[in-house]
């Protein structure tokens, strides 16, 4: 093509944190809103990369390549997959919903301006303090990196957006953390920094053994290219020793199972989730993390392919202890936001298990399952950052009864919940039932175990419902409104979305497949036959 539809889609929203910033400090509504026409700008394009996109065709489509960094081999490499397509459409659509849901969350507190020397606040120098532009600002910065993340066919250019990326994030949770906090402000501020620092840290220390392995893959594949790459174990010229592939293999697994995240190496997203606001909970779980994933699938075993059979029953133990875990802790819980992280978790185990299950059902079941964990995540994560403002708690034993004084709330926050869940109907049981189905054709004690999962996510989920929204009333929330206009417009969409692709996945599904095909070429796995009992 000569317009370069996948680098206007990142740029755009790039161009809209610039803009965004920009925007004087008395005129933060203004900032607003310019970053939601941004947003929309985004998705618009990403709808047309969307429908441009034809399944069964070649197996990157809309290309680009330029010279970048030449005297080292790296270029400007772009591609986009049917896997990349539908987490590119996951990202373009969740972020208007995050833009909006987050209207008043980076409005400044007389508290929080800055002070002149005498102690007042400074109105002379206005343009010195703009919390909500840099708020905003942030949120399309991650949007762009994201977005060229799932479209970067060069391996170093995706390490560098991979890495990157984390910088706007370590502001959105340091900087712009949750009003919702039990203690003081000066607690409150120390929580924020300390999840805000740990997951910069534990990101970082994946990232840097990340790097070791790219530096790595260039020197024995002599490019950074992954159609270079592929082209040249085709036709041969390319013989990589097996403990160096384990070994490069191991590099970046590492890091993508800090990102996913994966069991042991999920510590730092429950302090994440629990001291930003809702909607950058949403940014985190249900967009970022998601490259991670995304990239075990496109690098480790495209990559990959021997190394990643060779780890697979390792890695598999650990999706299982993720699924299990997860569950556990999320049933013990006290904190609903932390609540959610912790089935988060849980969640991304049974991704990692379908992409490990090296089967064509497993595998699109886990791609679906990116697409609409996020989706469902959202819903329940926005709804409940609407009740958290309103009581300004985050723990479930300040509630109760809500559902007598907030029907709409109570019952968008249900539907999130259920779909949580995995009822038939929404959008996630697809995803599940087809993650199961995979694993259990070729490790059936491995079904068995995951299936443990479902049973435990009934239990937190509804047991989330009951503490919170049925029983007495308590006084606390006996005058809570009901959701508003601007409230409304983000539960009900993400909810049609839900009920659309529960009932009706095969745009997603026939889109996603012929990628799944690829990756099953790519490891040379063919699915299990099904040993049927010859008749007598």
């Amino acid at each position: 093509m000569s317009f370069p539809l996948l680098t206007a889609t990142a740029a755009l929203p790039a161009i809209g944190a610039i803009a965004t910033a920009a925007v004087p400090a008395a005129r933060s509504t203004a900032a607003k809103w310019l970053a939601l026409i941004f947003s929309l700008g985004t998705l618009v394009l990403a709808a047309v990369v969307f429908l441009r996109f034809e399944p069964g065709g070649d197996r990157y489509q809309l290309t680009e390549s330029r010279a970048w960094i030449a005297d080292f081999g790296v270029r400007y490499e772009l591609g986009v997959d049917g896997i990349g397509v539908a987490l590119l459409g996951l990202t373009a659509l969740l972020i208007p919903f995050v833009i909006v849901a987050a209207w008043h969350d980076a409005d400044p507190s007389p508290s929080s301006q800055p002070r002149s020397s005498r102690g007042y606040p400074n109105e002379t120098k206005p343009y010195r303090w703009r919390p909500t532009q840099g708020f905003f600002a942030l949120i399309l910065m991650v949007e762009a990196m994201v977005i060229l993340s799932f479209v970067a066919t060069d391996v170093f250019l995706f390490y560098i957006l991979f890495e990157a990326m984390l910088i706007p994030m370590y502001f959105l949770i340091g900087g712009f953390g949750d009003r919702a906090h039990a203690g003081t402000d000066e607690s409150a501020a120390t929580q924020r920094s300390y999840a805000a620092v740990k997951f910069l840290l534990y990101n970082l220390a994946g990232g840097l053994i990340m790097l070791a392995a790219v530096i790595g893959l260039y020197v024995v594949a002599g490019s950074f290219s992954l159609s270079e790459i592929a082209q040249a174990r085709a036709d041969g010229s390319l013989e990589m020793a097996t403990s160096t592939e384990r070994w490069l293999f191991l590099g970046f697994f590492f890091a993508f199972a800090v990102k996913a995240p994966l069991w042991p190496l999920h510590t730092w997203l429950p302090n994440a989730m629990g001291e930003a606001t809702a909607p950058v909970a949403v940014l985190i779980t249900a967009i970022v993390d998601k490259v991670g994933t995304f990239a075990m699938l496109r690098f480790c075993l495209g990559l990959f392919p021997e190394a990643s059979k060779w780890a697979t029953p390792v890695v598999i133990t650990l999706a299982l202890i993720s699924i299990v875990y997860g569950a556990l802790l999320a049933v013990g819980q006290r904190d609903i936001k932390r609540l959610i992280a912790y089935a988060s978790i849980s969640h991304f185990g049974f991704i990692i298990l379908g992409i490990f299950a090296m089967t064509s059902q497993g595998q699109s079941g886990a791609t679906l399952y990116m697409v609409n964990h996020g989706i469902s995540t959202a819903a329940l994560l926005l709804v409940a950052g609407f009740l958290i403002t309103r009581r300004g708690s985050r723990l479930i034993a300040d509630y109760g009864g809500v559902q007598k004084v907030a029907p709409v709330l109570a019952g968008t926050f249900l539907i999130g919940g259920l779909a949580t869940l995995s009822l038939p109907g929404l959008a996630p049981f697809v995803s599940e039932f087809l993650v199961l189905v995979g694993t259990f054709s070729a490790y059936p004690v491995a079904g068995v175990v995951a299936t443990s999962g479902i049973v435990l996510a009934a239990l937190y989920v509804l047991v989330l419902y009951q503490r919170t929204m049925t029983g007495p009333v308590q006084e606390s929330v006996r005058s809570m409104p009901d959701l508003k206009a601007r409230e409304l417009a983000v539960a009900v969409p993400l909810i049609v979305v839900l009920i659309f692709l529960g009932v009706f996945p095969k745009p997603l599904t026939e889109v996603v497949n012929p990628a799944v095909e690829h990756t099953m070429s790519d490891v040379q796995k063919k699915d299990p036959q099904p040993e049927v009992e010859a008749a007598k």
